[in-house]
């Protein structure tokens, strides 16, 4: 029996504020969907990669999670066309009209290394958004049923 190898992209999108040019915005009005990242991804490697580029990476591509929250990303795709999807993701500039920066955060061969990356992440956001506010480690703030409801979602997800 052959096992079908999959890349696992982790991948965050910043959305960019249009009244200033290269400020990242701290919170955008309308939300995207897994539905329209998994249109622009399409659109991005038509575009850069052509109908070939499609053809190898069209029928493994997956959305597997996304949060419209913290806008973090779960992207499946099989293991040799990963590099067309992660470089397609890369080139992405907007999502359904709107601007957004996409930051690859990691890369894995299994979902569960993807999840801990995930976990890991909202964490360190976390640690940097109390860094900011001079907060100290042992004060109850609501992150911490944040981090609790991300990492249930994350933990969620099945192969």
């Amino acid at each position: 029996m052959v096992r079908f190898k999959n890349r696992w992209l982790l991948v965050e999108f910043l959305p960019v504020s249009t009244s200033v040019p290269g400020h990242v915005a701290r919170a955008q009005e309308e939300n995207i969907t897994s539905k329209h990242i998994w249109a622009a991804l399409k659109q991005s490697v038509i575009t850069h990669f052509g109908d070939t580029g499609w053809g190898a990476v069209g029928s493994s591509l997956t959305i597997k999670y996304f949060s419209p929250r913290t806008r973090l990303c779960i992207i499946r795709v099989a293991r040799d066309p990963h590099k067309i999807a992660w470089a397609s993701v890369t080139l992405m500039t907007t999502i359904d009209g709107r601007k957004y920066i996409p930051h690859v955060v990691h890369v894995s061969g299994t979902i569960k290394q993807a999840q801990l990356a995930a976990i890991r992440h909202n964490r360190e956001v976390v640690a940097r958004y109390r860094a900011r506010a001079k907060t100290p480690a042992g004060y109850q703030d609501s992150y911490e049923e944040f981090l609790q409801t991300s990492t249930q979602e994350i933990e969620a997800l099945q192969d």
